[in-house]
């Protein structure tokens, strides 16, 4: 998204929330009666670009980017702090600190890549998955499931994926053109989606998605019917789910890639949501369902 208006809609939201940063800096703190957790967490946020680079995570100079921006905002409302970065350096500094940990990412992130920023080391990427073994939370969203690839054909399934792969419970394969699609919610009861109703369209960049883990509790199905291009060609699948990865949380959300996501209330509420259950600050009944819900999610689209 490239227009005007787009362009316009960014220096507001900017402007509004606050912009300049550091790397990494502190977006936000407060918090909003009645809408927070017991007390503010700390997450680290990571859109460090490898591969592709998103236009909601590029940042101009010392301006923060836009997922920065609107996440500052959400974070004000319902309560936990948000320390942003792109430095893959991060990963071999004390991660205790934080709470939970949101990915807005691509590629093999321990390669400097597309944003030319430091990268991962292999000792931080284990890291980060023992902390969230032994507790942490993790909130991944859209391209998150297009880094560290499993290695293997795109369009098989891998019986041994990567394991930041294994821990996020599902990967990217590819996506088509932008489109509307109609969204089941599985779980409505889930923080974040109350009130979602039984579904919704919307436009987006769909991801084709596979190595789904068997443990997954499903929050939203794309349905494929009447969808456009071979990426699609396939039954209905998970496009959000939690799961537990040892003592900890972790939540993925398929969508993110355009602005008007951002900044739709129904995204910013599934992500309060989504934060505040991975970070501890809410509960939820977790039931393994991917083979009740959709139980062709395996077949994979045409190559």
């Amino acid at each position: 998204m490239t227009n005007r208006t787009t362009a316009l809609t960014r220096r507001c939201v900017l402007k509004l929330f606050g912009a300049t940063s550091l790397l990494p800096v502190i977006l936000c703190s407060g918090r909003a009666a009645g809408e927070n957790m017991e007390k503010d967490r700390k997450i680290l946020l990571f859109t460090k670009s490898s591969g592709f680079e998103h236009d909601p995570v590029k940042r101009n100079g010392a301006v923060s980017s836009y997922s920065e921006a609107i996440l500052s905002a959400v974070g004000r409302k319902y309560g936990f702090d948000v320390v942003a970065t792109k430095d893959g350096r991060v990963f071999d500094g004390d991660l205790g600190q934080y709470d939970a940990f949101f990915f807005f990412t691509t590629g093999d992130l321990t390669e400097s890549g597309t944003d030319n920023m430091p990268p991962m080391s292999l000792s931080g990427k284990r890291a980060l998955l023992a902390a969230i073994r032994e507790g942490k939370g993790f909130i991944g969203v859209h391209s998150a499931s297009d880094t560290f690839h499993s290695k293997g054909n795109r369009f098989e399934t891998q019986e041994h994926p990567d394991p930041f792969i294994a821990m996020l419970g599902g990967e990217f394969i590819s996506h088509g053109s932008q489109q509307e699609a109609r969204v089941k919610v599985v779980d409505p009861k889930f923080p974040g989606l109350l009130g979602s109703g039984e579904a919704f369209t919307i436009k987006e960049e769909w991801y084709s998605l596979k190595n789904f883990a068997n443990d997954i509790h499903v929050l939203l199905v794309l349905e494929t019917d009447g969808m456009q291009g071979p990426e699609y060609d396939r039954p209905p699948f998970p496009l959000a789910w939690a799961r537990k990865e040892g003592r900890g949380r972790v939540y993925y959300n398929a969508m993110g890639h355009r602005d008007d996501v951002w900044t739709s209330e129904r995204f910013q509420k599934m992500l309060a949501g989504a934060i505040t259950w991975a970070a501890g600050g809410t509960e939820a009944e977790l039931v393994a369902n991917i083979t009740q819900v959709t139980p062709q999610a395996s077949v994979m689209p045409p190559e």
